[in-house]
């Protein structure tokens, strides 16, 4: 029921009962009831001769009627305005209202008091909706709008218009006698025109009850569809409903290009103790600009963008943008497959691509009739997308996330981000795309301390700054905000499609000393430097996903050796943790030892050997993805053809060799773009990959075009074998020929699918052919021929092959009953499968 007003006059009961008593009173007090009388005339009398004068101001405003019209429109505004609802009443001086309907009563100022009109001009008032819109009140129902710069507002009941008393500053009032409160509009007049238009202060609450209870408890696993700005037909009425989390807010107020950005005039309704705004704004829809006036516990205003916004304005402008999306998916095929086979015992070879760098200047629908062409021909089963949500800085690559629900405008709306991920699910390519929950930037209009007090963060501030990248932490430990995380997640897998996250800088979020000094972090409650919060949320984070989106798989960035990245979260290790849940994790080690060893000249690799082999001492303590990415390639580290020691042709040779190796080693592969093809230069976000090198007018175009033709071998030898990828997380799926060749710069080892298929691969990382180079072999293959080698002509090598079966002899080697002899081509990897 609707809170009676202060002002809402006495309570009719309350003065039967004061009359009855008022007759066994003394003399004294049947004097005191006759002055209370003759004041109760007196105030009737003076509400007689207020209603003339809203009469002669109704009369001035409603156009073309006549007087004698509008004199007999107000006297049957009850039955109008009430239609079918009441008795037809006959148009009379006196208005007869039975004493069952309508009791007598004293008429209530609809005027607002003091309190509420200033709350409402400062920007706090918690829940305008019950003192805006229309009410019950004694004498009738009481209409109050708020609308800064109206020059008049009108209430429309049927057919029936009534002009609103302008009690200053934007506020206009009136009490129309009815029964109870009529479907009505509002016409409202400026300076230049007259709109008509739905009351927002007239509907209840678009958020239930359930939205509410999930929110509070930070359960509610699909966050995007409570919070934000949502088109929707609220009561038979089209509109924009706005929710956003403030609560420290003293109030909060929508703004936009719909109010001239001035959200004085709509303020929000707070939902309890959720700290949830909300208010739904009929005749709003897709399209418009917003953002949150929000006043803080200070009193100063702050414009934000919308948290959960899931569209934006382009960068650098800032707003938020009302969305919804109409597009129809063409990926059901795909869908119902991707979960067939897990991601660790599936091919997975992964194109990095930087969307906005790739091909400058297209946009998503444009990338989308390319890049799924040229993944495809290269046979990558995956690409991974760097940050798509958008970021206010190029230069950040994205990983400094503004709009966590919102794909970057810069190509495009969400639909064209839908289109090019279907695009690349119909080429048979999944999508992953790179997450940052780690951290976000400190711009005034977007996260930090949102709501006048830190609120995304953690509220100490030595917890919240991160010390590398001057960006602030997520507090994991607040529920609201692990929720906001956990949706996030699901979010882009469910309503895009997205087929894995790989999650950034997840070892600055496992530990509290994370870059930081002694003195600069506490420990948690058992005295460790691990970040417990961070755990229960990444835990969390993968428990949900895997869950609700069958197929996905979620990928660590994790740098250090934490105990069970890809373990499940409800077994525990001897660490005393439960598993983070991951699926996938990024060998960093691998990628570090392996660069490392193929920087050195040929000459001095056997004092390195052991950085080629100690992987395989860790290789199976978690399920690991190869990765060369960006990071490898940018601020000085060279590209990945420029690493490589020697001239051009070594180089190539190198890069050649080093692939060769990657793709047969177990885990799976991750190749950063550009670098397919040799490029020279580091990448640069300002220009993207140096695509002019393939050009064939180009003079050393065959050398790059040779690598990118080694790339696509690799891919589609690695995919049609399954020993290369079926077994890539158990130690059956792997045995060393010979890993103790350092003086050779040799490596060779077989990889085996379940039923123990082989798949020989060598490398001779040395400047020299070796003939005749004798390998111990399993004795029940008849016969080895080359499935690749990176030093054949085609790719830019020497030629140097083995063109012929090669046949084991019953010579025992490497420990092993059987041997054959290669020749093993200079700087270069070779593949050998049973004949």
């Amino acid at each position: 029921m609707t809170p009676r007003p202060s002002s809402s006059g006495p309570d009719p009961e309350e003065t039967a009962a004061k009359k009855a008593a008022a007759k066994e009173t003394t003399t004294g007090k049947k004097a005191t009831a006759k002055k209370a009388a003759a004041k109760k005339t007196a105030a009737k009398k003076t509400v007689a001769k207020k209603a003339v004068a809203k009469k002669a101001a109704a009369e001035k405003t409603v156009g073309k009627k006549s007087v004698a019209e509008k004199s007999v429109a107000e006297k049957s505004v009850a039955e109008k305005a009430s239609g079918s609802r009441a008795p037809a009443r006959k148009a009379s001086g006196k208005k007869a209202v039975p004493a069952a309907v309508r009791p007598v009563e004293t008429p209530a100022s609809p005027a607002l008091d003091a309190a509420d009109r200033e709350r409402l001009l400062a920007g706090t008032h918690h829940d305008p909706h019950t003192v805006l819109g229309a009410h019950p009140v004694p004498g009738g129902v009481a209409f109050r709008v708020f609308r800064p710069y109206a020059l008049a507002v009108s209430v429309l009941t049927g057919e029936l218009r009534t002009e609103l008393r302008d009690d200053g500053d934007g506020f206009f009032s009136g009490l129309l006698p009815l029964g109870e409160v009529p479907a009505y509009r509002l016409l409202v007049t400026y300076e230049e025109t007259v709109q008509e238009a739905e009351d927002p202060y007239r509907f209840l609450p678009t958020l239930g009850d359930l939205d509410l209870h999930l929110i509070g408890e930070g359960r509610h696993e699909q966050l995007w569809q409570a919070l934000g700005a949502h088109p929707t037909v609220h009561d038979g009425v089209a509109g924009t409903r706005f929710t956003v989390w403030a609560p420290n807010a003293r109030g909060v107020r929508v703004a936009g290009g719909f109010n001239f950005w001035d959200g004085t005039g709509h303020p929000m309704r707070s939902l309890g103790a959720t700290g949830v705004w909300e208010l739904f704004l009929p005749g709003i829809g897709a399209g418009e600009l917003y953002k949150f006036e929000i006043t803080r516990p200070d009193g100063s205003r702050t414009f934000r963008a919308d948290p959960l916004a899931r569209r934006t304005e382009v960068p650098p402008a800032t707003s938020s943008v009302v969305h919804a999306s109409d597009y129809t998916w063409g990926d059901a095929q795909w869908l119902a497959r991707r979960a067939e086979a897990p991601a660790h015992e599936a091919p997975m070879s992964v194109y990095e691509v930087h969307l906005p760098s790739w091909r400058p200047g297209l946009t998503y629908r444009e990338l989308a009739e390319q890049l799924p062409a040229y993944v495809g021909d290269l046979g990558f089963t995956h690409v991974e997308l760097m940050p798509v949500a958008e970021h206010p800085f190029g230069g950040s690559w994205g990983y400094q996330v503004t709009g966590f629900y919102a794909p970057t405008a810069r190509l495009g709306d969400p639909d064209d981000f839908k289109y090019l991920v279907d695009r690349l699910h119909q080429a048979g390519i999944g999508v992953l795309m790179d997450w940052v929950p780690a951290h976000f930037p400190r711009d005034d209009w977007a996260l930090a301390e949102f709501d006048g007090r830190p609120l995304y963060e953690h509220s100490d501030p030595l917890r919240a700054a991160h010390p590398d990248w001057g960006t602030l932490e997520f507090d994991f430990g607040r529920r609201e905000v692990r929720n906001f995380l956990v949706a996030n997640a699901v979010y882009w897998c469910e309503e895009f499609h997205i087929d894995g996250l790989r999650v950034d800088a997840v070892a600055s979020m496992l530990y509290l000393d994370y870059s930081r000094e002694p003195g600069q972090w506490t420990p948690n409650e058992h005295g460790g430097r691990e970040n417990l919060d961070a755990v229960a949320f990444l835990q969390e984070m993968n428990a949900t996903v895997y869950r609700r989106v069958p197929g996905v798989v979620t990928v660590a960035e994790e740098s250090t050796a934490w105990d069970g990245v890809t373990r499940a979260t409800h077994h525990k290790g001897p660490s005393g943790f439960g598993g983070l849940g991951f699926g996938l994790k990024w060998n960093m080690g691998w990628m570090h030892d392996s660069l490392q060893y193929m920087s050195h000249e040929p000459v001095h690799r056997k004092y390195h050997h052991g950085e080629m082999t100690f992987s395989m001492v860790y290789a199976y303590s978690e399920n690991y993805v190869l990765p060369i990415s960006h990071d490898e390639v940018v601020h000085g580290k060279r590209s990945l053809v420029s690493k490589m020691p020697g001239d051009w042709w070594q180089q190539r040779a190198n890069l050649r060799a080093y692939l060769g190796f990657m793709w047969a080693h177990p885990g799976k592969q991750l190749l950063f773009m550009g670098q397919e093809f040799a490029q020279g230069a580091e990448w640069s976000e300002a220009h993207g990959p140096d695509w002019w090198l393939l050009d064939p007018e180009y003079g050393a175009a065959a050398d790059h075009l040779g690598v990118r033709d080694l790339v696509r071998d690799l891919n589609a030898a690695y995919r049609a074998t399954p020993a290369l990828w079926r077994c890539d997380t158990h130690p059956s799926g792997f045995a060393w020929v010979v890993g103790d060749a350092a003086e050779d710069n040799v490596l060779a080892f077989l990889r085996l699918d379940a039923d123990g298929t082989p798949l020989l691969a060598v490398s001779n990382f040395a400047p020299v052919v070796r003939h005749d180079y004798r390998l111990g072999v399993p004795d029940d293959v008849p016969a080895w021929h080359e499935a690749l080698n990176t030093d054949a002509a085609r790719y830019g090598g020497g030629g140097v092959t083995n063109p012929d079966p090669v046949k084991p002899e019953a010579l025992g080697w490497h420990g092993r009953p059987a041997s054959i002899r290669l020749t093993l081509p200079p700087l270069a990897t070779v593949w050998l499968r049973p004949a």
